[in-house]
């Protein structure tokens, strides 16, 4: 029995249908008003250390949905923001609530709460990983293609931490995956290494348009991170022509579907027809986050 989800490595297959049926059984049952309470009573701790539109508001939604009840905690608000421990924090705040999620910037400071905390620690994004993301991906997946296998998932642009669980998500579950990125912006050699550790098939190419044929699944997320902003210009000249375009879109398949995390920059890493286009699903991705997290917190906390 999972404790944790850190890495979407901690997932196995059978982990990941299970979420994303309990996802879909969320979603369905919130269209027709009915509630699932099942977190009632309970409380979850939510550490950011970065800005946040979707992962924050998903959260304290779904578990006001589930019945729960959400704590915002600025990392500038509590004690971890002037030098307690990381491993003193996971323990206090164990003793208080029934899960954490945290958004940090070191992916360490979440290695460091899961190992420390006796209650469940949610990755809500860190410099390697954003698991929350992609399993709402993978769920907006289903829901287009009817399957999460099969299929060729291209990546275009930074070999970021999406870009990292993307890789390791798509090994598990059997999608080919091909990364199309400028020279020295490929993804971390770690999670190339694990990828392929865990059968999946991986390729790495500096050019996107060869990648993007026939693709199943196109996407996409900004070219300068939080935490690069200083090299911005270097970034904007670099990525030119890592665009997911109505030419990307012109060689894939026919029924090919356009991803974004968000939040986008029009006419930098996607053109506004490919963002606002039939082709697009990054919407119903952004609404996703929730129904997917709710499953995540059931999964984790239910028993707690």
């Amino acid at each position: 029995m999972m404790k944790d989800l850190i890495s979407m490595a901690d997932l196995s297959l059978e982990d990941i249908r299970e979420i994303l049926d309990l996802a879909a059984e969320i979603k369905e049952k919130r269209s027709q008003g009915k509630i699932i309470d099942h977190l009632r009573n309970k409380s979850l701790g939510m550490i950011f250390e970065k800005s946040s539109t979707r992962t924050r508001v998903s959260f304290e939604v779904g578990m006001n949905d589930l019945g729960g009840h959400a704590i915002y905690l600025n990392s500038n608000d509590i004690q971890i923001g002037r030098g307690e421990s990381v491993e003193d924090t996971a323990r206090v705040l164990s003793r208080y609530l029934h899960g954490i999620i945290a958004r940090v910037y070191s992916h360490d400071t979440l290695v460091k709460l899961g190992a420390n905390a006796s209650i469940p620690v949610i990755n809500a994004l860190s410099d390697e990983e954003h698991p929350c993301q992609v399993l709402a991906d993978l769920l907006t997946i289903k829901e287009y293609k009817n399957k999460i296998s099969d299929m060729k998932f291209v990546w275009v642009g930074d070999g970021n931490n999406v870009c990292n669980s993307l890789m390791l998500a798509c090994a598990i579950v059997g999608m080919e995956i091909v990364v199309a990125c400028p020279k020295g912006y490929e993804p971390d050699e770690r999670y190339v290494i694990k990828t392929k550790e865990l059968g999946g098939v991986l390729t790495i190419t500096d050019n996107p348009l060869e990648a993007a044929k026939n693709a199943d699944v196109l996407y996409t997320d900004v070219w300068v991170s939080m935490g690069d902003e200083a090299e911005e210009e270097k970034r904007l000249r670099d990525f030119a022509g890592f665009q997911i375009n109505e030419e990307l879109i012109a060689v894939s398949k026919p029924d090919v579907i356009v991803m974004h995390c968000l939040p986008a920059h029009r006419g930098l890493e996607i053109s506004a027809g490919a963002l606002e286009g039939p082709h697009s699903v990054v919407f119903d991705q952004a609404e996703n986050r929730l129904h997917a997290q709710k499953a995540v917190l059931l999964k984790l906390m239910a028993g707690e």
